[in-house]
């Protein structure tokens, strides 16, 4: 009898790959929660049975993904969205002159946070199934005074109990930020699609513009550890003074 071509085929990864595997296992677990320290290299040898070269290596890749970040003489630690650095590295929208850093953080007005059902779109986007409950936020970001980005966000409701208007109104840090201290969700990577449309009438008062302007419609899917989808996000930005700015490697 001729086996499947699977089972003839060893299962193998690098060691290094492994050790990563592991070392992420301790961060979908919370063994280290963002913005905690991690063990020394030394110590992660030692503990994994493996070359402290090989940890590096481990390592290196996390941080390369954003999950660790090194600070010289002071160790390794678990990525956070508390960061300056960190907070804002999906929100690619940048001034036509000067550096976003320099106006500050975006000034927040939540229009709507309520629980509906799922449709299809949503539920799929999410992995849920059609009917599951659903958290939908609604907000405009302003920066310097001027409305610049209108968003729809869905969360899966289980995961984020308790989540209120009032308390993303009153919340100073970003909103990832507030998923990962108070809900103990962390988004480590997210997927866009772009495409340029036209506002709706609802949507050009609330940008404050004519129905006419030129936006991006920039759909993300953000995800937890493991690949889990955990935010649906649709935002309409407006470009007039602004641009889509993505590096590419």
């Amino acid at each position: 009898m001729i086996q499947p071509m699977d089972s003839l085929t060893p299962a193998f990864s690098p060691l290094y790959q492994q050790i990563k595997d592991l070392i992420l296992q301790g961060l979908q677990t919370g063994e280290w929660k963002p913005g905690e320290a991690i063990p020394s290299e030394m110590d992660l040898a030692a503990r994994y049975r493996v070359s402290q070269g090989t940890v590096r290596k481990a390592i290196d890749e996390l941080s390369a993904d954003n999950l660790l970040v090194r600070r010289q003489g002071k160790g390794t630690f678990v990525a956070t969205h508390a960061e300056q650095q960190v907070q804002y590295r999906f929100l690619k929208l940048q001034p036509d002159s000067g550096d976003s850093q320099q106006e500050g953080p975006a000034d927040r007005t939540i229009i709507d946070c309520k629980r509906q059902r799922a449709n299809a779109d949503i539920a799929r986007a999410l992995s849920l199934r059609a009917g599951d409950a659903v958290l939908l936020i609604t907000r405009v970001l302003s920066f310097a005074g001027v409305a610049t980005i209108l968003e729809d966000i869905w969360l899966p409701a289980t995961p984020f109990k308790g989540l209120t208007a009032e308390r993303l109104s009153t919340y100073r840090g970003a909103m990832y930020a507030l998923f990962e201290t108070e809900f103990g969700v962390r988004m480590v990577r997210a997927e866009e699609r772009i495409r340029a449309v036209n506002p709706d009438a609802q949507q050009a008062e609330l940008l404050g513009v004519t129905n006419q302007a030129p936006l991006l419609s920039v759909e993300r899917i953000a995800f937890t550890y493991n690949d889990v989808p955990m935010e649906l996000r649709r935002g309409l930005y407006r470009t007039d003074t602004r641009h889509y700015r993505n590096a590419l490697s």
